[in-house]
């Protein structure tokens, strides 16, 4: 355990005790919290990690980040012209430059305690919320959001208007991971701690969720709650237990995820432009 994990898990403890609050709380508080904010722009913490062939969480992360709520009072902020109300302050972007990411303006918003690793595109408007890990030459693009804690990998394309929930609570719940190398299309949701594995392609408006099966004809099984490393997924309707109900005429149908092989045609066509990285 690292001296950081140490003192957020005993802050933790006497939060939960209600032996401190954002009344209480001194300087040697703040300093812990402002540390741990700071461990996870860098990167050094992340709240979920891969553990063998499983992502887990790091509840003690998760912990943390309900710390910087729970312990700081709303406060007025402003940014670019705007004043806005809220517990922490936007992420100081003005590092991006110097590791070659770009974050456009006019809309996009970076929480403070979310990082962005380099050679990132984030497009406006786009949000990244608190405790989002951000991979390497990935691109956010327009109208994205990125849950809180949620984990997206190196090389990911977020096709426009796409959402990727977080899962801040519970804390022993791991939150939406999307693996290196994923490419997903314009309007696609993932949610609920769905793992998207690696270098998949999902087609647009795909909605991948615990709830929703996957169909995986690779391995000939349905699967919940994760998307197969190496697949093309796309959005399909099967029949409805309730087909054939006295109330309506004709089936009724319900949304499933259909995952094949990879094609040739399919990668090449998911690449982006040399440009977008000069």
């Amino acid at each position: 355990m690292s001296a950081l994990e140490s003192e957020i898990s005993e802050l933790w403890t006497q939060y939960q005790n209600d032996d401190v609050s954002a009344d209480t709380a001194v300087e040697d508080e703040y300093a812990t919290l402002e540390a741990f904010l700071e461990a996870l722009a860098d990167g050094e913490v992340r709240a979920a990690e891969k553990q063998g062939d499983s992502w887990e969480a790091n509840e003690w992360v998760k912990q943390g980040i309900l710390l910087n709520f729970g312990l700081r009072s709303i406060q007025r902020y402003e940014h670019g012209g705007t004043t806005y109300n809220d517990v922490l302050p936007l992420a100081d972007s003005s590092a991006y430059g110097d590791r070659g990411s770009r974050n456009t303006p006019d809309g996009t918003v970076v929480r403070k305690g979310a990082h962005i690793g380099s050679d990132c595109i984030l497009m406006s408007p786009a949000f990244v919320n608190i405790g989002a890990h951000v991979g390497d030459g990935t691109l956010v693009d327009s109208c994205d959001t990125v849950g809180s804690c949620a984990q997206i990998g190196s090389n990911v394309k977020l096709g426009a208007n796409t959402l990727i929930g977080g899962v801040l609570e519970p804390v022993e719940n791991a939150p939406v991971i999307v693996e290196d190398n994923v490419s997903l299309g314009a309007g696609c949701r993932v949610t609920s701690g769905f793992v998207v594995g690696e270098n998949s392609v999902v087609g647009e408006n795909t909605l991948l969720t615990p709830r929703i099966p996957v169909y995986d004809l690779v391995e000939e099984e349905v699967v919940y709650g994760e998307l197969p490393a190496d697949r093309r997924a796309f959005t399909r309707f099967v029949e409805s237990s309730i087909s054939d109900h006295d109330l309506f005429e004709g089936g009724a149908y319900k949304p499933a995820v259909v995952a094949t092989d990879l094609e040739t045609e399919t990668l090449e066509a998911t690449e982006r432009e040399d440009a977008l990285r000069e």
